[in-house]
């Protein structure tokens, strides 16, 4: 008698499991509705929060966000916005991930030997932040080159560069934490994420940029402890773009070098032009007033 009951339990319990993923589903629905609708009336009374307000944290709570989708980071005070990286925070000076000029589709992308904070707007990074060291760079210099550059997918699609906005552009894919200074074959191929590259004029990158790149290796193969270096564009008010994603070309770029030992610091900035020369770094107080980026601890 209990077998001939078991098909008619498990036909009960499926119907209840079905009704139970509707009720679930209208619920999330009915999330989705109240937050677009609450979102759009915000935005309709106050303009401003357009460009700083996103509704993906608030989706990814109630289960909506892709499982590989990154929430954007979000507004603290004022005009700025806390970075977290909270499964890289070790990537830092103490540990302390900086707060940046908040902006839409802010989100953070932990690698394994660098960080980067990248920017949906422009389809590029705010900034890429590397902690190296004489060991480190000792061991980069036994790993081989891949140059396979891929799409990163944790970004959603909307947000990023793709491989066809490069080709046949005029620019470079320019690393903002360089391949050579990835000490293992995991850490060399993640440097080929197109969320690590920016447009860039290519006399410039294989010029001026590739010898402050040089240039500050051997720094570090001279240092005594860790050194943790920022590299970024900056974008005038009006900039180009290449590629049906319109990936934005850098006005300028950036790399802050910073001494944990003896707490010196420095930023090369240089015009992304085929006629920039790599003139002396400015000072980092400077590199804050220009960029509004406040970087260091």
């Amino acid at each position: 008698m209990a077998s001939r009951n078991k098909p008619a339990v498990r036909r009960r319990r499926s119907k209840q499991s079905k009704r139970s993923n509707r009720i679930t589903r209208f619920f999330k629905a009915l999330a989705v509705s109240a937050i677009a609708s609450f979102s759009a009336a915000s935005c309709v009374l106050h303009p401003q929060l357009r460009e700083q307000v996103s509704i993906e944290p608030l989706l990814a709570q109630v289960g909506i966000f892709g499982e590989r989708g990154l929430a954007p980071i979000t507004p603290v005070s004022g005009s700025y916005a806390q970075t977290r990286f909270a499964e890289c925070r070790g990537l830092f000076p103490d540990e302390q991930p900086p707060a940046v000029p908040a902006g839409p589709a802010l989100r953070e992308l932990c690698f394994d030997a660098f960080a980067i904070l990248h920017s949906g707007r422009t389809r590029t990074p705010v900034f890429v932040v590397q902690r190296l060291n004489r060991r480190l760079l000792q061991q980069a210099q036994h790993i081989e080159r891949t140059d396979r550059f891929y799409e990163e997918a944790r970004l959603p699609a909307a947000e990023r560069a793709e491989l066809n906005d490069y080709r046949r552009s005029g620019y470079s894919r320019g690393h903002m934490a360089p391949a050579a200074d990835m000490h293992t074959p995991e850490a060399m191929a993640q440097s080929f994420s197109l969320a690590n590259m920016v447009p860039q004029d290519q006399r410039h990158n294989s010029g001026p940029w590739a010898k402050i790149e040089s240039d500050t290796r051997k720094y570090i193969l001279r240092a005594r402890g860790d050194v943790y270096v920022f590299t970024g564009p900056v974008y005038a008010d009006r900039f180009q773009t290449i590629g049906d994603g319109k990936v934005a070309v850098p006005t300028y770029l950036y790399k802050l070098v910073y001494d944990a030992t003896t707490r010196r610091s420095w930023v090369h900035w240089q015009a992304n032009h085929a006629g920039a020369t790599a003139g002396p770094p400015i000072r980092y107080e400077e590199f804050v007033r220009r960029t509004g980026l406040r970087l260091l601890p």
